[in-house]
């Protein structure tokens, strides 16, 4: 049974923090926070268990924020958390035939590319950018969003919230900091769906995710706090940022 010492306090708690900061604004807050985990030492299934219990604590709070700042499409966000919660079953099951290295080289494709079109269209997401859509197939587009990005986090994971956001943006006109609320209420549904499990296999370690879990409210009261305050210009710079940590991560991994 892993006891925890003070330096994992040290080394897991301002990485949660950073990581909630990050997470609320653009996605991929695991990035920083599952390192953080295993580098102090916890076991890889309890640094994932543990990990939820801490996000779902923080993005609770970034939902309240962009909830009562107005910043959720309540509708478009209940239909992509529907479809993010089947598609999260299904890439679950995927990845126990397929090897995840598929993924990796292809993720090594496309990262790049969205980099490209995040820095060329400076403009991106600054101004909600109405799609004539009707509401069926505004629904049903939303659902694909959800199924799709929620079978990635079924089957690999990193950076699904900064996959939602672009998804949210790109393909449904929305501004960048609504495209961000209703992405942290999809992360929340799928999160505590998956702490359920870690929980029902007792692989939470309350000792250390309890402190985590404070640290992460606090970097995402603030992360949120400042995205509805700033808007496009403070989101569009993390969301290239997350896309850059995710293609390190993954680089890292094959190397």
């Amino acid at each position: 049974m892993f006891t925890p010492s003070f330096e994992t306090y040290l080394v897991v708690c301002p990485l949660v923090f950073l990581a909630g900061f990050v997470d609320s604004v653009a996605g991929g807050g695991g990035l920083i926070s599952i390192p953080a985990y295993l580098f102090a030492g916890l076991p890889i299934h309890m640094a994932y268990g543990t990990n939820k219990l801490s996000s779902c604590s923080g993005t609770a709070v970034a939902v309240y924020q962009y909830g009562k700042n107005g910043y959720i499409h309540w509708r478009t966000a209940a239909f992509a958390c529907g479809g993010a919660l089947c598609g999260s079953f299904l890439g679950a099951k995927l990845a126990m035939f397929l090897s995840e290295t598929y993924l990796h080289y292809c993720l090594l494709v496309i990262l790049p590319v969205v980099a490209v079109f995040l820095i060329f269209n400076r403009n991106f997401g600054k101004k909600p950018r109405p799609r004539s859509f009707s509401s069926g197939t505004a629904a049903m587009l939303s659902v694909a969003i959800g199924l799709v990005i929620g079978c990635y986090d079924g089957f690999f994971g990193p950076g699904t919230g900064t996959f939602l956001v672009i998804a949210f943006t790109a393909l449904l006109g929305q501004e960048l900091t609504e495209a961000t609320g209703n992405t942290k209420l999809v992360n929340l549904c799928s999160n505590l769906s998956a702490l359920c499990a870690y929980l029902l296999g007792g692989k939470v370690l309350w000792m250390v995710g309890i402190p985590a879990a404070a640290c992460n409210i606090a970097g995402n009261w603030l992360g949120s706090h400042l995205a509805v305050r700033k808007g496009a210009a403070f989101i569009r710079p993390l969301v290239l940022l997350s896309v850059g940590m995710l293609f390190v991560s993954l680089a890292g991994d094959l190397m």
